[in-house]
């Protein structure tokens, strides 16, 4: 009997319906998800053969193993004429125990050759997963901002986890076995027609409606497949937030309403599994009673022929065995065309992140910029914004840019505070100076070398960030603080930073001092805590450009004067550009911008601005903190 595949869990539905756009389900970008009849599922699934192109000899091998083991099913039904026509018939019990050894010894080949088999696709599937796990999470690592801010983390999750389950369950099993059975299916029925050949023509029959039936199934398993996978990211983001957001949760009492909207995803998800699993009973009841209505048709057929004398004992055992022994190869075809659309949809989904437009980096005449480092265009270092705009890619056409023609120069080793209302543009601005996003019209310089000529790898190498909003990865602190160094900082250079952030206290006082783990997102220390440590990975690697948005805005006013204090020393030998909410901040600086509507309004020291200005002083009196940033 030839190797039976077990059916993988089924994978977790996909969103809640409103992903459902008019033409078909929608994408977790809000992208229309091509439907599967609009795609190829062979096609889709050959965008897998550069990663098992490396294993392909293995995977052949398995093949033609589990055609051979297969195929040796067949030859039972022809032991068994021999047997029966030959010993049986002449009372020979030698024989007898002769053709039950020859069954025994095929039994035993059989199973040995799908034991193979399954050994020699366990390590290069694995292999083959590990390798797209690992393509997704570099090219994660490579796609822009603005991709990651479009796409739930769910979904990413789910793609590199549940789809790559189902893309390596399809190489294991249905790839192999769609082969496998009709090579078995074919060379069954030449013997059918061989024994018997109107007996044959019973059995084969059935083939043009099944051949309907599974078209149709396929293309509506294939629509309810992409469903379900889809779901599957918008319940796994659900869970992640209610995770890492545990004490909003917590705080607000907000348990019930996560609860609920949990079950609602789930039972929507459990709807569409209930859907899929409608279908697979449908084809296989159908798959299942056709081809058993033309067996009893042929079985009947071939009593009368045998009654009549114009047909042996013997051959309508073998024949009905080999229809016998069909069944599963027959039956299966249902259960392989699921896992195939399964995994085409999996597939599909994967390269939709794979297909995602990278960051650019250098253009190709990069080198040709860099002999105007030393004084730039007329001359100027530091940092210098002509014309900077910038509009997010998914705005609609009529919006308001973002940043409409920027014209700042930060002179070199010279500290620029960036001051403005909620909304106005500080932190776009700063994100676009390590090319976090592109800006869409003008040009940034760092000492006279224009940003986007630049090696995304060397720019970022010159530029160091502190964010408003720190993050802590799952690591100890002397691993998240000498993240910022690039591997070019040793325990001198991290006390230093530590130190700088005022951060050295608190961390000896952890169990193992800089050696203690943090624990995911670092929720484990004060708000405080992680952005003191975020200050010391952005100062560790002594860059020459610093950007720093709001980096202490959760510090007490002690704590703040002494960060304050330590930091004008590092910022004497870098360029800077702080952003700044209070007027404390803003002393650390040599000149501050006030940025208005996406505008720099005006430039000056902290006491010009304060008399020049009457937006700035409001801002500075502290009843602009409130208002709009």
């Amino acid at each position: 009997m030839p190797e039976k595949p077990v059916a993988p869990e089924p994978p977790a539905p996909d969103s809640p319906d409103d992903h459902d756009g008019p033409d078909g389900p929608a994408g977790p970008d809000g992208r229309d998800a091509p439907e599967a009849h609009d795609r190829s599922a062979v096609r889709t699934l050959l965008r897998l053969w550069p990663y098992v192109r490396p294993v392909r000899a293995r995977l052949f091998t398995a093949a033609f193993v589990a055609v051979v083991a297969s195929c040796l099913s067949l030859v039972i039904p022809l032991v068994l004429k021999w047997l029966v026509d030959g010993p049986v018939a002449d009372r020979d019990p030698g024989g007898v125990w002769l053709g039950a050894l020859y069954l025994l010894l095929l039994g035993i080949a059989e199973a040995v050759l799908f034991g193979y088999r399954r050994w020699l696709v366990a390590r290069p599937l694995s292999g083959v997963e590990a390798r797209m796990r690992a393509d997704l999470y570099g090219r994660l690592q490579r796609l822009p901002i603005a991709f990651h801010d479009r796409w739930a983390s769910g979904q990413l999750l789910s793609r590199g986890t549940t789809d790559l389950m189902l893309v390596r369950m399809f190489l294991a099993f249905p790839l192999t076995f769609l082969l496998v059975n009709a090579v078995t299916i074919l060379a069954g029925y030449v013997l059918l027609l061989a024994q018997d050949w109107s007996l044959g023509l019973v059995l084969i029959t059935p083939v043009i409606p099944l051949v309907i039936v599974c078209s149709v199934f396929e293309g509506r398993y294939g629509a309810v497949a992409r469903r379900a996978q889809d779901q599957v990211g918008d319940l796994t983001t659900v869970v992640e937030e209610s995770v890492l957001g545990i004490r909003i949760v917590k705080g607000f009492g907000r348990h019930r309403s996560q609860a609920t909207a949990f079950r609602e995803l789930s039972g929507r998800l459990r709807g569409t599994e209930l859907v899929k699993a409608r279908l697979l009973a449908t084809i296989w009841a159908v798959i299942t009673f056709v081809p058993e209505l033309a067996i009893g048709a042929a079985l009947v057929l071939g009593t009368v022929q045998v009654a009549d004398g114009d047909l042996s004992a013997g051959t309508l055992v073998a024949f009905l065995s080999t229809a016998l022994a069909l069944r599963w190869p027959v039956e299966s075809i249902g259960f392989l065309l699921a896992m195939s659309q399964e995994a085409a949809t999996a597939t599909e989904r994967y390269f939709e992140v794979m297909d995602a437009e990278e960051e650019p980096d250098a253009a190709p005449d990069a080198g040709d910029t860099r002999a105007t480092a030393a004084g730039g265009p007329g001359g100027h270092g530091g940092v210098l914004f002509e014309g900077v705009s910038f509009r997010y890619p998914d705005a609609p056409a009529d919006a308001p840019a973002v940043l409409d023609g920027i014209d700042l120069h930060i002179r070199p080793g010279e500290t620029l505070a960036l001051v403005g209302g909620t909304g106005s543009g500080k932190t776009t601005l700063t994100a676009l100076v390590p090319r976090l996003h592109e800006a869409s019209g003008g040009r940034i310089l760092l000492d006279g070398e224009d940003i986007a000529l630049m090696e995304r790898d060397r720019l970022r190498s010159l530029v160091s960030m502190a964010f408003e909003e720190p993050t802590l990865f799952s690591a100890s602190v002397g691993e998240n603080v000498l993240m910022g160094a690039d591997g070019a900082a040793g325990e001198p250079e991290l006390r230093r930073a530590l130190g700088v952030a005022q951060a050295d206290g608190f961390v000896e006082r952890l169990p193992e001092g800089a050696g203690t783990q943090v624990g995911e997102q670092g929720l484990s220390l004060s708000g405080g805590q992680r952005q003191r440590l975020a200050l010391a990975r952005a100062v560790v690697g002594r860059p020459r450009f610093l950007v720093l948005d709001d980096p202490l805005s959760a510090l007490d006013v002690h704590t703040e004067a002494r960060v304050e204090a330590a930091l004008r020393e590092v910022l004497r030998d870098t360029t800077a550009l702080v952003v700044a909410h209070r007027p404390s901040t803003v002393m650390l600086a040599d000149r501050v911008a006030l940025l208005s509507r996406g505008r720099i309004a005006a430039v000056g020291t902290h006491h010009e601005l304060l008399r020049s200005s009457e937006e700035y002083a409001w801002l500075m009196s502290g009843e602009g903190e409130g208002g709009p940033r």
